[in-house]
């Protein structure tokens, strides 16, 4: 049986920061090579944001059964945000219950969160039969731009840039907060006031940082339009919204382990206390700043 998770902390935690595709081997190591999936502990609630491949190791450490129900929130359904989910291994057992949150595409073909969820989420192309997922899924359409609440937590949510749409999140409880804001691209000449606006006092921002500056204007090869953004862009939005604590996030599938430790020194020297996400690093935003380990 799963130890009961704690109702007075505020913890996050990375099970997989990596971008567009998984990037395992000898050189990703340290930081990881699973695509996105961040849980967070809040007021006794399990939140999980995005499916991508570490997804299955978060379900690795929950399995076989789950002591209370978790909540699931997509930002959106590009491939490394949902690859994770045939292979979570909670979801194939009648004993658990997920509340899965999210907005559908406007691609012209209305349909609501569940239909979405079964028939493009669970994928008939996985090799893992979805027939048999057996957990107890209970779906929720948002409407993005709006705030609701989940007991004595709330969950804003704002439009970010990316192709075909994401949706960011700011969770808030009690005096803690937290915005997790990837896939999007910042605009030229001014701070998206989407995510400025949903990141304002808060504790973390955990940034799509995809890119570094001269990445992203390389003339040979530039990134923009891509639907990504810049360390650089996430220190620019921290100290224009006041945020304690950046955490860069969604690596580029290329950055070796050595690339993001030289990111890393350049970050911490911008912006002092944050830190370059890593599969299995922890926040708890109830600890003294800076918090992660």
């Amino acid at each position: 049986m799963e130890t009961k998770i704690p109702s007075d902390e505020f913890i996050i935690k990375f099970w997989g920061v990596r971008g567009s595709i998984p990037s395992p081997g000898a050189s990703t190591v340290r930081y990881g090579g699973n695509t996105s999936c961040v849980e967070m502990y809040v007021g006794g609630k399990r939140l999980i944001f995005d499916g991508g491949t570490g997804l299955r190791l978060l379900g690795k450490s929950i399995q076989p059964k789950m002591s209370e129900p978790a909540y699931m929130f997509f930002t959106h359904y590009h491939w490394d945000h949902i690859q994770g989910i045939p292979f979570f291994f909670p979801a194939f057992s009648e004993d658990n219950c997920f509340h899965i949150h999210g907005q559908v595409p406007n691609d012209g073909k209305p349909m609501k969160m569940q239909q979405h969820f079964r028939d493009r989420v669970l994928h008939t192309n996985s090799p893992v039969p979805t027939a048999e997922v057996k957990a107890d899924l209970k779906f929720y359409d948002l409407v993005c731009g709006e705030t609701f609440t989940l007991d004595d937590i709330s969950i804003e949510t704002a439009p970010l840039n990316h192709p075909n749409g994401a949706m960011g999140y700011r969770i808030s409880w009690g005096e803690y907060a937290a915005v997790y804001c990837t896939d999007t691209e910042h605009f030229p000449d001014h701070i998206d006031e989407h995510v400025l606006e949903l990141s304002e006092g808060a504790d973390v921002l955990i940034y799509d940082a995809m890119y570094t500056d001269e990445e992203y204007h390389n003339p040979k090869s530039p990134k923009v339009g891509w639907g990504h953004s810049t360390w650089e862009e996430g220190v620019r939005i921290c100290k224009e919204a006041g945020v304690k604590q950046l955490i860069v996030f969604h690596h580029e599938p290329n950055h070796s382990d050595d690339f993001l430790d030289r990111v890393a020194k350049q970050v911490h020297e911008a912006m002092p206390g944050s830190a370059i996400a890593r599969e299995g690093m922890t926040l708890d935003l109830t600890k003294p700043f800076p918090n992660h380990f």
